[in-house]
């Protein structure tokens, strides 16, 4: 049997902090298909911020994440910290796609304890012309967990129209580059989550999409497979 979160939060407490990077690698379950999100959770509710802040800058990617997902709880006991939102902005444009996740986790740890302090980051997110950055965005807000709050759910909606606009804007040339095809991949799913959200004003904007421009026509085709979407349509 697999330790649970708690036990995993018990066992870092009583780490010297010399030893802590040691044992979050023990425990990633990497090399291998899934990290461990177990340990990654407990990490998130105890590091201490110096261990956190040097783990969010190590190479390594699993450490890395562990010291991302500590930032959210970091965030929420310090609202509107310009430092570390700063950081999590850096790390949402990291090119390791499991330090990209970790950026999304952290936030959802803001919207869990402070939905307006969480739809004012992923509007700053959404703004931004860094197609990963705008991908943290949604990928963050489109949590149907949070989206059950009226002004969230908006923002989910809002925050996909945005991203969306940032895809249409890149010419043909550089839809290639592996950080918009990323920002397109999150459209494929984000859209079908917010939608179900609210449905009332979320499937006019979803059924407005330009299905002329080729990338947004793959968006409305992945999202129109998703089951929760598909219901809707049908």
């Amino acid at each position: 049997m697999n330790p649970t979160r708690a036990a995993y939060r018990d066992a870092l407490v009583g780490l010297p902090e010399a030893e802590i990077a040691g044992y979050l690698t023990a425990n990633s379950n990497l090399p291998g298909p899934r990290g461990n999100l177990t340990v990654l959770d407990a990490a998130g509710d105890v590091l201490a911020e110096s261990v956190a802040r040097r783990l969010a800058a190590d190479p390594d990617e699993f450490l890395a994440c562990a010291g991302v997902v500590a930032l959210g709880r970091l965030l929420v006991e310090r609202p509107w910290d310009r430092g570390l939102i700063d950081l999590l902005t850096a790390r949402a444009a990291d090119r390791r796609w499991r330090v990209r996740e970790a950026v999304a986790i952290a936030a959802q740890r803001v919207g869990d304890a402070d939905q307006p302090q969480f739809r004012a980051l992923v509007a700053g997110w959404v703004a931004s012309p860094d197609p990963l950055v705008a991908r943290a965005g949604i990928a963050a807000v489109c949590e149907p967990r949070l989206l059950v709050d009226p002004l969230t759910a908006a923002a989910a909606l809002a925050a996909c129209a945005q991203a969306t606009d940032t895809l249409k804007s890149f010419p043909a040339a550089e839809r290639r580059r592996e950080e918009v095809r990323t920002l397109r991949q999150g459209l494929g799913y984000c859209w079908s989550v917010a939608v179900a959200a609210v449905p009332e004003a979320g499937l006019p904007l979803f059924l407005g999409l330009d299905g002329t421009d080729p990338d947004l026509a793959w968006v409305i085709k992945s999202n129109r497979s998703k089951q929760r979407l598909a219901r809707l349509l049908s």
